[in-house]
């Protein structure tokens, strides 16, 4: 089912941020919300999260929609490893197991760091783990704000090809100042 948003507004101390704003996110799409500092993206996001209420407007479409979430925050539990961290959101052991998770923590470069607590992580290699955790929780819309910020090009490049494989049929929605990270995900840009 589609994401549909109709004549959408929010306003924090009389100052608009989304001004009836309409938009339809289709089912199993990749879309990339763009434009200025201040223009209504994390704004948006939390509305859909449910985190932020509208004042005005109409969203149908997250009926039933298991949501999950990579914040502009990484929010990691520190004293916990990487392991521990991406185990904690998934409900079905017999859909991932320790050693999927360990072979996708290879992947982005974090193999020999998975058992050690993120607290001893640099901030690109706790944003890592914090994109992995969203991707191997189980949901139907993946909400990401501003992913891929402070990953220098090649460890970027490694994330984007793990989002695209495992988004695959996914409905995806995603905040970013770079033009260039939304077209390498081949994504419909929406500009606020």
């Amino acid at each position: 089912m589609d994401i549909v948003i109709e004549n959408l507004s929010k306003a924090y101390d009389n100052q608009l941020v989304l001004d009836n704003l309409s938009v339809t996110f289709p089912e199993k799409s990749f879309t990339c919300l763009m434009g200025k500092s201040g223009a209504g993206k994390t704004t948006l996001l939390s509305i859909l999260m449910e985190l932020e209420t509208a004042d005005s407007g109409v969203i149908t479409g997250l009926e039933d929609k298991k949501i999950s979430v990579v914040f502009q925050e990484n929010r990691l539990c520190n004293n916990l490893t990487a392991l521990l961290n991406i185990k904690m959101v998934i409900e079905d052991s017999s859909r991932i197991s320790d050693s999927d998770i360990m072979n996708w923590l290879e992947k982005i470069g974090l193999g020999e760091d998975a058992k050690k607590p993120v607290q001893e992580y640099s901030g690109g290699m706790k944003r890592r783990v914090a994109i992995l955790r969203a991707l191997l929780a189980d949901f139907d819309l993946l909400i990401m704000d501003e992913p891929l910020k402070g990953l220098d090009e090649a460890t970027k490049q490694q994330v984007i090809d793990l989002i695209k494989e495992l988004t695959k049929e996914k409905t995806v929605i995603m905040t970013t100042h770079d033009i260039s990270e939304a077209k390498a995900f081949d994504a419909t840009i929406v500009f606020l």
